[in-house]
């Protein structure tokens, strides 16, 4: 099937459509937008807001989205439908009057068949409307709009059925590996058909392996399975380390002449779960160093840009992950392409909610008539993702005790996943229902799963063991905060096979949950306005890391054994205090004007015996750090400019050092980008870490200047933004204050190659600019 990008040229408008819409389609008064689109990110955020904390304070709506077309002659007698990856949420699509169809679920790849309506010759308008309206629906920020691609796929009346293609891999050894094709062949049209199915197994490097071929024969209007076994010798085996990806490539033909081709990425593993080894991988024990992720990304709002899909997942490797959960529905297929092909392991996650909601506008509305097709559509789109190694079919769902026929429920859609694809066990992530009394109450549920999710129970792991000693058993939520007691019970029970933080990449919305705060008592579980990010992540929100995320790696043992965290001293004499998801608020600096002689309180995370902390060559003394300490020592340290260096020992010996500056006056800007060559498609991305630094080039950790981009040439500033939560600039606009001396700019390239200079000023420091290469 022919697959084509249906992403330029729409128009947009918020709000309803005009009630004459069809009569008199006319748009001057439409905006052009290219997709994905998410109209919220564009909008100012308001105290008042609908969405509230949860939301973000970003504002909703309804919106429609209108492409007028031309149907090419070759689609003449085919078959022609539209594909969305993702619309949020409640969305209709209508061609040229006719409705063909609506869409709740804001989360799952969804098509229409556009042939019955479709004017040969002519143009057509196919229009989408979109109604986020009704708040609250969501427990974090959803975004709105046609945030993911869509997709015009063109077939001819005999095709390989849309997500037709199975591969499995049954059995594997060093030696040999069996390929099970198992591909669905739809007959569209009004008679008979036989047809000639050749499969191919070609390696990364483009050599064809083995070839099957098998005759069908589908009846008018049906569709018919056929399953075909193939041979790779000594296969390359996926993996983390080694994310070798094979292709399966099939042909349809009719008569000697080919009528389809389809090419399905896979890759060759095993998995086995066993309480008592835990989770092997090709053979090997395998702990999941596991993130929870939302599927929004950051400053571009839920927009799923392949590229900055792409590099959510580099941020992870780089930073020691192996796994993620997708918390808490399916991701787009961009981000697991990038999974696929970076390596990391996926939790491919159903539903935050059953029958029973959290909000009053979210999903248990449409579960009960929807579920099996929006978990049909997360199994049959993304079964051939070797990344993919569980799926969930739930988060802390309110029938976790077995109320509203919750153990019925349980078991059904686990049945369901099994039966779609048995290759993968089966958990969901489940919390506690009250006090730890009851815990025992979520046995029925989880006596479903294959793997018992524990979100924030890491106490009940031993006594769950004493009761049900077959029970393998995930981390699946967990905080910065509670990371030492979470990640030891990893590496001691074989039983509990990773652990996934809440979260690894800070997100939109759930305003403030892991805030610092000086109050006398926490009076709400979010933020209050300004607040609108988390603020809970390993990495914030534009990727940067985090205090905690230095903390995790000494944690893995997967990045320096030491770093420096000061404690800002807040306001006043006041107490800091933090909600269950926060962590303390620190960095490493050590510029602190006006604070002279004030005593600092300053931890030195270490995976050492023990740790020597100096200012400016005086010691201030030695501390132990290990396992007892949890890998953290403290000092009192009276503040005054110059050097703070840390010096690890062990067995005596020096293992590492860590030391931070007192830096002087901003008097620059320096612009890194992740990517200098990019492709002018009209969405490629280059994503530029700005700072603001003094004439020694270290970056000033306490300047705040407001920085102004200029784009120049084949390109446009698509987003800017900080790691700043309670900031109230737009992400959208073309200034952004550095937070900690840090922001972000991100450009994006227009379908013209040629060169791309990004500059950045502010006052009082020097003109800053980067040129960039779109390539054709």
């Amino acid at each position: 099937m022919q697959k084509l990008s249906f992403d330029r040229g729409w128009r947009f408008r918020l709000g309803d459509p005009p009630a004459t819409h069809w009569q008199d389609p006319n748009d001057a008064g439409w905006r052009t937008v290219d997709l994905p689109h998410d109209w919220s990110i564009e909008l100012e955020r308001l105290p008042d807001a609908p969405s509230q904390a949860s939301g973000g304070y970003f504002q909703m709506g309804r919106g429609c989205y209108r492409k007028t077309f031309e149907a090419s002659p070759d689609w003449a007698g085919k078959h022609v439908s539209v594909e969305f990856e993702g619309v949020y949420m409640n969305a209709e699509v209508w061609l040229n009057g006719n409705l063909l169809g609506r869409h709740p679920y804001g989360y799952t790849t969804f098509t229409c068949d556009l042939t019955p309506h479709l004017k040969p010759a002519e143009d057509n308008v196919l229009l989408v409307t979109v109604d986020n309206d009704c708040q609250l629906n969501s427990r974090w920020y959803s975004g709105s709009g046609i945030y993911r691609h869509v997709w015009l796929l063109v077939a001819s009346p005999v095709h390989v059925a849309h997500w037709g293609t199975y591969v499995t891999t049954p059995d594997v050894t060093s030696k040999r590996a069996t390929v099970r094709a198992e591909v669905t062949v739809a007959n569209e049209s009004d008679m008979d058909e036989n047809a000639t199915l050749l499969c191919h197994v070609v390696t990364p490097e483009g050599l064809v392996l083995d070839t099957a071929e098998r005759q069908i024969t589908i009846g008018a209007g049906q569709r018919e399975s056929v399953t075909a076994e193939l041979a790779v010798p000594s296969p390359m085996l996926w993996s983390p380390e080694t994310p070798h990806l094979y292709q399966l490539e099939t042909e349809l033909a009719q008569r000697g002449k080919v009528i389809d081709m389809e090419t399905t990425a896979f890759g060759i593993r095993t998995l086995r779960f066993d309480p008592e080894v835990g989770f092997l991988l090709n053979g090997q024990e395998t702990k999941l160093r596991g993130g929870c992720v939302h599927h929004d990304n950051g400053v571009m709002g839920a927009e799923a840009h392949d590229r900055s899909e792409e590099r959510k997942v580099e941020l992870h490797k780089a930073s020691g992950y192996n796994a993620i959960r997708c918390a808490h529905n399916p991701p787009s297929p961009a981000f697991l392409d990038a999974c696929d092909r970076l390596g990391i392991l996926v939790i491919d996650e159903a539903f935050d909610c059953w029958r029973e909601g959290k909000n009053p506008y979210d999903y248990h509305v449409a579960f009960p008539d929807w579920w099996q097709r929006d978990l049909d559509s997360m199994l049959y789109r993304d079964r051939n993702h070797p990344s993919i190694v569980i799926w969930s079919i739930g988060n802390e769902i309110g029938e976790r005790n077995g109320s509203s026929d919750g153990t019925w429920w349980a078991r059904t859609l686990a049945d369901h996943v099994h039966a779609v694809d048995p290759t993968r066990p089966v958990t969901a992530a489940i919390c506690t229902v009250g006090a730890d009394a009851d815990w025992p109450t979520t046995d029925s549920v989880f006596a479903a799963l294959d793997i018992g999710g524990y979100n924030y129970q890491e106490r009940q792991y031993r006594a769950d063991h004493t009761r049900h000693p077959q029970r393998l058993m995930a981390g699946t939520e967990s905080t910065a905060g509670e990371a030492f007691e979470h990640w030891m019970s990893v590496e001691q029970l074989p039983y509990v096979i990773g652990d996934f933080v809440w979260t690894s990449m800070d997100y939109l919305g759930e305003a403030g949950i892991g805030r610092v705060y000086y109050d006398p008592e926490l009076k709400s579980f979010l933020g209050e306005y300004p607040w609108h990010q988390a603020n809970c992540g390993d990495l914030d929100l534009c990727g940067f890391k985090r205090p905690q995320s230095y903390y995790r790696d000494i944690l893995w043992s997967a990045g320096s054994p030491l770093y420096i965290a000061v404690h800002d001293p807040g306001p006043g004499d006041a107490e800091p205090k933090l909600t269950y998801w926060g962590w303390p608020d620190v960095w490493p600096n050590w510029t602190w004007p006006g604070h002279e002689g004030e005593t600092f309180k300053v931890d030195v995370y270490a995976a050492c015996d023990k740790v020597e902390l100096r200012l400016n060559g005086q010691s201030l003394g030695v501390q132990p750090t290990g396992p007892s300490e949890r890998f953290i020592s403290t000092f009192a340290v009276p503040y005054q400019p110059g050097a703070l260096h840390a010096i690890g020992y062990r067995d005596e010996d020096v293992v590492a050092e860590h030391e931070i500056h007192t830096v002087g006056s901003p008097v620059g800007i320096r612009l890194t980008p992740d990517r200098s060559d990019l492709t002018a498609d009209g969405g490629d991305l280059s994503f530029v870490t700005v700072e603001v630094v003094d004439r020694a080039g270290r970056v000033n950790p306490q300047a705040d200047n407001t920085i102004y981009f200029t784009v120049l040439g084949e390109g446009t500033l698509a987003a800017v933004g900080s790691g700043d939560p309670k900031s109230t600039e737009s992400y959208r606009g073309h200034h952004r204050s550095v937070y900690r001396g840090r922001c972000l700019a991100v450009v994006r390239t227009t379908v013209a190659p040629g060169p791309i200079i990004l500059r950045a000023m502010a006052d009082g420091l020097d003109v800053a600019e980067v040129e960039l290469q779109a390539m054709a």
